[in-house]
């Protein structure tokens, strides 16, 4: 008796123990969180400071094309609610469901990239590159850190995927699935401020 009590003693400790570990990095998620919201005010502050000087070039309005841009919103918004559909069917225990509709953001998140990168590469082709004012400076600087953020939360997402394939829905793969889908709506939210401030802004 004495034995068994000692044993659920032991195993509760080995479990606390994972437990805190599980705890420190949803912390340090949320650390990494806020030192990213904070080079994104960064960068919307430097952009907001700099977006006048065009250098004598073109302004936004002159550049930026809109359909393509409310295409990429569209698309990152649906991920967000295909990535919050994912974790309603970890909840629900359905594994095929959750990787089904992580697959769909990680598809999603993908023709987003495409597109911004046909966006940029459209610009530089026409003549407008970082280097042709602090307005382009500051708009390639801030969209483009937005699109590698969203090209890691594809990779991230991706390598959950091979995981829980593996593995199935376990305490570790519960926690990587919210952290991941935090992450996404994270930068669907800073999407919406470059929506807002980059191009609305730019083309009113």
């Amino acid at each position: 008796m004495a034995h068994a009590h000692h044993h659920s003693m032991a195993h509760d400790g080995g479990h606390d123990g994972h437990h805190d570990l599980e705890e420190l990095r949803k912390f340090g998620f949320w650390i990494f969180l806020i030192t990213d919201l904070i080079l994104f005010s960064t960068l919307f502050a430097t952009y907001l400071v700099l977006h006048e000087n065009t250098a004598g070039g073109p302004a936004a309005k002159d550049i930026f094309e809109m359909p393509g841009v409310i295409a990429e919103t569209f698309i990152l918004l649906t991920s967000s609610f295909t990535s919050g559909l994912a974790v309603l069917a970890m909840n629900a225990g359905n594994r095929k469901g959750l990787l089904g509709w992580l697959i769909v953001t990680v598809l999603l998140g993908a023709c987003f990239i495409v597109l911004e990168v046909t966006e940029f590469l459209k610009l530089v082709d026409e003549g407008h590159t970082i280097h042709s004012s602090a307005f382009l400076s500051g708009f390639f600087t801030l969209v483009g850190t937005h699109g590698a953020h969203v090209s890691l939360g594809i990779c991230w997402i991706t390598a959950l995927i091979i995981q829980l394939s593996k593995h199935g829905i376990t305490p570790v793969t519960r926690r990587k699935v919210h952290i991941t889908s935090l992450y996404w709506h994270f930068l669907d939210a800073v999407w919406i401020f470059v929506f807002t401030f980059v191009y609305l802004m730019g083309v009113m």
